[in-house]
This record gives structure tokens, sequence and C-alpha cells, in this order.
């Protein structure tokens, strides 16, 4: 089991930029996959980006791609997302997931732990 606790949420400018983290406790965190997930109001949860736990391969949604880099460091328990040139679209409440052992997937279902999630809001 894994716990997860994202933070670095808040509002910034278009163009701006803005890195979350998602700190784990519980069970080795080398041991899950971990993904981004974002939900904005009225729509559904979907995948911004994921991270294996062997090998370090990393997965974005097209939306995302050469703007934002998905990052994990073991020692510290802590996922990453960096956030570059944000966009109004960009708006939403981000989760940070993770699943044991498994292969990284784009769908909430490839996920079974999850954090309380964090507001992130890109201004025009």
């Amino acid at each position: 089991q894994v716990q997860l606790r994202e933070s670095g949420g808040g509002l910034v400018q278009a163009g701006g930029s803005l890195r979350l983290s998602c700190a784990a406790s519980g069970r080795a965190f080398s041991d899950y996959n971990m993904g981004w997930f974002r939900q904005a109001p009225g729509k559904e949860r979907e995948f911004v980006a994921g991270i294996s736990w062997g090998t370090g391969n990393t997965y974005y949604a097209d939306s995302v791609k050469g703007r934002f880099t998905i990052s994990r460091d073991n020692a510290k328990n802590t996922g990453y997302l960096q956030m570059n040139s944000l966009k109004p679209e960009d708006t939403a409440v981000y989760y940070c997931a993770a699943k044991y052992r498994s292969s990284v997937g784009s769908r909430t279902y490839d996920y079974n732990y999850w954090g309380q999630g964090t507001q992130v809001t890109v201004s025009s």
C-alpha cells in the first residue's frame, strides 16, 4: 500500500511554469508506477503523464507533450510533474496516482491509489 499527497498547485499566468509534487508514504515508492491525471469542471478525469516503476519510461498525453515533464525521485519517495508553457486549458484539479508493479496505463482504472488532488489555475 502507498499513500499519496499532492502539492504545488496554484494560480499562474499563461506561459508560466509550475511544479507539482506527489509525496508517497508506505510501501517502497520505487515499486509503483506513477501517473498524473487532471479533471476540469464538468469533464472526465484525463491522463496527463505516467512513469513506470522499473525502467522509468515516461508517457504523455498529446496535449502536454513538449510542455510537461514527469519524473520521480525514489530516494525521496516523491514524484513530480514539471509544467511549462502553461495554457488556460490546462486549468484543472491535478491528481497523482499509483499502482504496484504494473504497466503504465492512461485510464483511471489502471491505477488504484490516488491523492487528494491539487488545483491548478492558468489565467489568460
